[in-house]
């Protein structure tokens, strides 16, 4: 499926998310309420969790959650010269990071040519981005924002939404992902789940940045097999 517009014009970009609090105990009572309504949904049938048990899981719920990290990667050259930046936004003050982030991707995405990229999205990281975005009361960048665009103006592009071929009731992850295409992914000490913990225990930011930066390369990795594409080598993967 040859492109029909410069890979150059496309962000690849992945968040890591929190809970807002590190504990249960310590959620303020009018949260722990509306956290007990959500987890009532979450747990029909299973009756050995708690809504305290499946706490650390409200960081992917933008009501419950807040991003600490925004990694984004863009890719320069061609054919087999191709290099990809990578640039991270991070931190505890999430204002701040969306603020910079903003900032950002109105600079690079000054015109319609210009798309994002992220596994899984259209239905996670879009969304989640513009509902904290206002949470924080930040005006959404054009690039994000689908309000008032017709589907085929919406500049949005999903690597599991790709591989689903119109099969909307499968879900594959990107290790699965880069495993099946061949797309090689550097060995980590962390996964999605434990960011959490390492984030609020732990107090290791670097560690989920870099975590963060890594899922940025096999999306861009990914997409370029997808399309054809020579992959990135590893000498020309570059941090900022």
């Amino acid at each position: 499926m040859p492109l029909t517009f410069p890979i150059q014009n496309i962000l690849f970009l992945d968040i890591e998310t929190v809970s807002q609090f590190p504990t249960y105990d310590i959620v303020p009572e009018g949260w722990k309420y509306l956290w007990q309504k959500k987890a009532d949904i979450l747990l029909r049938n299973k009756e050995d969790d708690t809504a305290e048990s499946i706490y650390p899981r409200a960081g992917i719920y933008a009501e419950f959650g807040k991003i600490v990290c925004i990694s984004c990667g863009f890719i320069t050259g061609h054919g087999e010269e191709k290099k990809i930046s990578l640039k991270s936004f991070y931190g505890d003050d999430e204002k701040k990071l969306l603020t910079e982030f903003n900032a950002m991707l109105n600079r690079w995405a000054n015109d319609d040519s210009k798309y994002l990229c992220a596994h899984n999205g259209r239905e996670f990281d879009f969304p989640y981005l513009c509902r904290r975005l206002i949470i924080n009361e930040l005006p959404i960048a054009c690039a994000l924002n689908m309000q008032g665009k017709k589907p085929w103006e919406v500049k949005h592009l999903d690597t599991m939404d790709m591989w689903k071929f119109g099969d909307y009731k499968n879900y594959t992850s990107l290790e699965l992902m880069a495993h099946s295409l061949g797309v090689p992914t550097p060995k980590d000490d962390i996964d999605g789940s434990m960011v959490g913990e390492v984030y609020w225990k732990l107090k290791d930011i670097d560690r989920i940045v870099n975590y963060c930066q890594k899922d940025v390369v096999t999306v861009a990795q990914v997409f370029l097999k997808l399309n054809g594409e020579a992959m990135i080598t590893e000498a020309n993967i570059e941090v900022k």
